[in-house]
């Protein structure tokens, strides 16, 4: 499985990363057979969105470290290095540009943007 880092380099510039997560099998839930799992990640909270088709974002940081899970439609991503990626349903973006310029959004095509935020608990 693949996800898509977005953050920020020691000047500000924001860039993705594609990143492979790796899974080993656990005994998740016995009797149940064994599943695969990816090593676990501490998040504080999750919450739900929904944009509008056309909604834009102009440039801006993450509030927070957080997971992005698209759900519905397709967000396209600009990041400052001027890389643009679209995010389809199914996608997973590791979201950690904290620093500005950060990124833009925008949802493309005629449906709404779905999806969920995990904000990542801070890691000590």
């Amino acid at each position: 499985m693949k996800i898509v880092r977005l953050y920020c380099d020691a000047d500000g510039t924001s860039h993705f990363e594609d990143k492979g997560v790796a899974f080993e099998p656990v005994e998740y839930a016995p009797p149940a057979p064994a599943l695969d799992l990816s090593e676990a990640m501490a998040a504080s909270r999750v919450v739900f969105f929904t944009m509008p088709p056309g909604w834009f974002g102009d440039w801006h940081p993450t509030p927070v470290r957080q997971l992005y899970f698209a759900l519905a439609g397709e967000l396209e991503v600009t990041v400052s290095d001027g890389e643009v990626r679209v995010f389809h349903p199914g996608d997973v973006a590791l979201v950690e540009d904290e620093a500005p310029p950060g990124h833009t959004t925008r949802v493309v095509g005629d449906e709404p943007a779905r999806g969920a935020f995990v904000h990542m608990a801070d890691q000590d």
